[in-house]
């Protein structure tokens, strides 16, 4: 498989990175980073199974370079901007080249699906880049690709992998969760693309679930 990471420098990138070229899994699978300033990731660049490229979410053409030849696309960052360019750059460059799936980050509570005292602060928390997170939500749901929308919780980097993931139509479990969470949900569709697919999940430690704030 070959497999784009955009925005790869990001931290929840950087654990999936690693785990992929670290565990045997994952042997199979051919790395193409993408990021505005290459040099970042300079020290991945000499592995044979890795490719780091600049690019631009926000310019059509460094998107285009950059889908090429790709089986699946992860965007590891959320599109707050008002006019969602990242995401369009990303699905139309994804028609162009013939590439179907993709797993795009985005923030929980989109659907109002967060409840309770946490659910009205989370939203005071959103709302300015809320408009922005929900259509590019919906430019997935209504694109020909084989989405999975990310919903991530506020995060922290506690030592452990421990979630529960929840889909758009039940109600978000937990407030917080560790970024190594995060990216074993991403390796879970790695691994079979069939998972989550057509769907946007949630992710949270069930342990954190009734807090009234994030649990770092």
């Amino acid at each position: 498989m070959k497999l784009l990471i955009l925005a790869a420098n990001g931290q929840i990138a950087r654990i999936v990175e690693q785990r992929i070229l670290n565990e045997p899994q994952f042997s199979d699978v051919e790395l193409t980073l993408g990021l505005r300033r290459a040099e970042r990731l300079s020290a991945l660049a000499s592995n044979p199974r890795v490719t780091v490229i600049e690019t631009d979410l926000e310019d059509a053409a460094s998107v285009g370079r950059a889908v090429a030849g790709q089986d699946m696309v992860f965007v590891a960052v959320v599109d707050h901007d008002r006019d969602n360019r990242m995401t369009k750059n990303v699905i139309t460059a994804m028609q162009a080249h013939h590439v179907h799936r993709i797993i795009f980050t985005n923030i929980l509570g989109i659907y109002n699906e967060v409840p309770g005292e946490f659910g009205r602060w989370n939203l005071a928390q959103v709302r300015s880049g809320l408009a922005a997170a929900q259509r590019s939500d919906q430019l997935l749901t209504n694109s020909d690709l084989a989405y999975t929308t990310l919903r991530l919780p506020w995060l922290n980097n506690r030592d452990e992998v421990k979630c529960t993931v929840t889909t758009r139509n039940e109600p978000y479990v937990g407030v917080s969760g560790s970024r190594q969470s995060v990216a074993d949900v991403v390796l879970k569709i790695v691994a079979d693309p069939d998972f989550a697919a057509n769907d946007s999940i949630g992710m949270a430690d069930p342990d954190t679930q009734g807090e009234d704030r994030p649990v770092y």
